[in-house]
This record gives C-alpha cells, structure tokens and sequence, in this order.
C-alpha cells in the first residue's frame, strides 16, 4: 500500500506547487458621504471621490499585511486610495499603479428631484450602467475587456512570482474575479462592498 504523502512535504517532481492571485479592495478614503444628495451633487461627490486618498484612521487590518509579506510587487489601481492602500499593505514590494486597473466607472443618472446618499446613488449608476447608460464614460463592454487584460497580466506575475496582488475597487476586482473562476481558479471569499476586502483565487 502506497505511503501517504505528508502534508508539509514537497510537491511531486513535475507537479506544479498552487499559485494564488489576491485581489484587494482599496480601504477607505478621506471624504464624507453622510448627506443627502441630488444627481448632479452625486458626480460632484464621484469626482471628489477619485481625488481622494486614503483615510490615515483606518489603517490596514494585521492579517492582511501579513498575507500581503510574500509579493514582490503590487498591482494597484493609479486612483490615489488605491495606490496609498498598496503602500500601505506592502512598503516592502515594488507598487505598480496603472490606470488598466481603475474602476469601472459610473455616471449619475438625470433623476430629477431625487435625493439619497452616496452609496444609495452608487447602485443605482451601477445599475443605470449596466442597462446602457454610460453618459460618455466607457461602457461595460470597455470594462470587461479591461479586466480581461487585467487577468493576464496576474495570471503571469503569478505563474511568475507564485503570488500576484491587485489592489483595485470592488466591482472591477468581481469582474477580475468571475473571469479567473470561468478558467478553474479556487475562490477563497467573497466579494464585498467592504473596505480591505481580500479574495484570494488559487490555481493547482
């Protein structure tokens, strides 16, 4: 009867050791969303958002920047949250900014006397986006061939380095996400409208 391979051991000659891709969302940034706005204040509020940095009071949590002490270099997104964030995760590896890795981008509806807060606006551009207004900004077609070019460059890094590291925004890190699970990479997490939210996708 064959012995069992122990659970620390090597891999196999010719048997590839699992490479990983993670795919972070930014944490938060410096600016405010508490009040009430209407469409044309919510791309006001869009356009402060993409020129803000990185909150200094929340800094990453410990198991990320653990996580993050293997990569070499960091992908990140050229908006500042995200490229403050990489820094912040990892001031030890190279942080590659790129505007490829931005998020998919939204414009505000006209909704005339409608006033709600920003993450209330935020889905419902989202969802105006995706039935084909887009008001001059890239449509979803545009974004997915983005994120498509995104995935090879972490597929190589990874096949590379062992480990690849994006840290983007939430909805372009899904569209990332969905891809590498339609070509049977493991998804551990969930993508969530959460700051420093971390999915990790492995590939055997």
């Amino acid at each position: 009867m064959p012995r069992r391979r122990r659970k620390n051991a090597p891999a196999p000659q010719g048997q590839r050791a699992p490479i990983s891709v993670v795919l972070i969302r930014h944490g938060k940034p410096a600016i405010g969303k508490g009040r009430l706005l209407g469409h044309r204040t919510f791309q006001d509020y869009i356009e402060a958002y993409e020129r803000a940095g990185l909150d200094p009071r929340d800094p990453p949590p410990g198991w990320l920047v653990e996580l993050m002490r293997k990569a070499r270099r960091v992908f990140a997104s050229d908006r500042p949250r995200a490229r403050e964030s990489a820094r912040a995760l990892a001031p030890h590896a190279d942080v590659l900014p790129d505007a490829l890795f931005m998020e998919a981008q939204l414009k505000s509806p006209k909704v005339p006397l409608v006033r709600m807060n920003a993450p209330a606006w935020a889905v419902v551009a989202r969802l105006a986006w995706h039935v084909g207004h887009h008001g001059g900004i890239e449509d979803y077609r545009d974004a997915k061939a983005r994120a498509s070019k995104a995935v090879e460059i972490l597929r190589a890094t990874a096949e590379k380095d062992g480990i690849a590291v994006l840290v983007a925004h939430g909805y372009f890190n899904a569209m990332i996400g969905r891809m590498l699970s339609r070509q049977g990479w493991r998804k551990h997490g969930r993508h969530r409208a959460k700051f420093w939210n971390a999915v990790t996708y492995e590939l055997a």
